[in-house]
């Protein structure tokens, strides 16, 4: 079953929510600020987006901007970095929305691309 990892004060979350209902697609919604994605998870969403960090975290947030993260990112392995974001689910771009069985790793809400990913499987 897809899972989407969220944050009930988002609204690219909500929005996400209410697209994934308007298109009767079920979905496990996960507190992504208690319980962050999985290192498996996270590992399988970097892996798809072709290794790209920058794209898991959460840049416009308050704890990427107090840790510094702009300046250590690029110099970060990338075990470190996904574990800094399985740690805090503050630090993670959202809805981070992962469906293994089914090949969907989607970060961040964009219609087009949740189109292409989800809409295809019925």
């Amino acid at each position: 079953m897809l899972k989407l990892y969220a944050y009930s004060d988002c609204s690219t979350c909500r929005n996400a929510i209410k697209w994934l209902k308007q298109h009767a697609i079920a979905f496990e919604e996960v507190a992504i600020r208690e319980t962050p994605p999985s290192l498996d998870e996270l590992k399988a969403v970097l892996a798809a987006h072709d290794g790209d960090l920058r794209k898991l975290f959460n840049v416009s947030g308050l704890d990427y901007r107090a840790l510094g993260l702009k300046d250590k990112l690029p110099t970060m392995s990338a075990d470190a970095a996904l574990k800094l974001l399985a740690e805090n689910g503050n630090l993670v771009k959202r809805p981070f929305t992962i469906d293994a069985k089914n090949n969907v790793h989607l970060v961040g809400f964009k219609e087009p691309e949740w189109q292409a990913a989800l809409l295809h499987r019925r």
